[in-house]
């Protein structure tokens, strides 16, 4: 009878280290995706207008890939979705210190939902087999870039009412190709060989 006490006493001991250690991997996780959102809000910050263009330069693109390259797929994710939920509830953490639903529903709010894909997609490439390498994190995050694009021009086609896509284009693809895949080569190395922070 005493050994199987003792046996008992192990096991529920074993129980209790387990979800310990699940409780301090989930308090990680909230945290990592709650730096994520914070990054991209303070990144939304840094940027301008180009003349008569809709859609500013920001640093958002730079935080949403170092997010998928820093936190995975699922993560990465999650970290944009709490991002646009603080700004579709009001909080002033879109470009300009803007927040609220009518920013989502604006020119830009393609590019927003984008984050959260882009975010996925790049974690998914970047954990994928193999060395993180600069050329493949480079890789994931123009994967990542182009992603953003698709849903951000195909939103701004229908804001602008542009059936033809050439404006969507010189206004929301154009003008950010180079710029875009610098801060994807920022994120990579910024990530090359580094282990994910969760």
């Amino acid at each position: 009878m005493r050994g199987r006490a003792v046996r008992f006493q192990r096991a529920q001991m074993l129980v209790e280290t387990v979800e310990k250690c699940r409780r301090l991997a989930a308090g990680r996780a909230a945290a990592a995706t709650l730096a994520g959102a914070l990054l991209t809000a303070a990144c939304a910050q840094i940027g301008f207008h180009l003349p008569g263009n809709p859609v500013p330069v920001t640093m958002q693109v730079f935080a949403v890939l170092l997010c998928g390259m820093l936190l995975g797929a699922r993560l990465g994710a999650i970290s944009q979705i709490e991002y646009l939920a603080a700004g579709a509830a009001g909080a002033p953490v879109f470009a300009g210190f803007k927040g609220g639903p009518a920013v989502l529903a604006g020119p830009t709010g393609g590019y927003l939902f984008g984050f959260v894909a882009a975010a996925f997609v790049v974690g998914l490439l970047a954990d994928g087999a193999g060395h993180r390498s600069f050329a493949r994190l480079w890789t994931a995050g123009l994967v990542g870039v182009g992603i953003v694009y698709l849903f951000g021009r195909a939103w701004l086609s229908l804001w602008l009412q542009d059936a033809s896509g050439v404006t969507s284009w010189a206004l929301g693809v154009a003008p950010f190709v180079g710029i875009d895949a610098l801060k994807a080569a920022a994120a990579a190395i910024i990530c090359t060989r580094k282990d994910r922070w969760t």
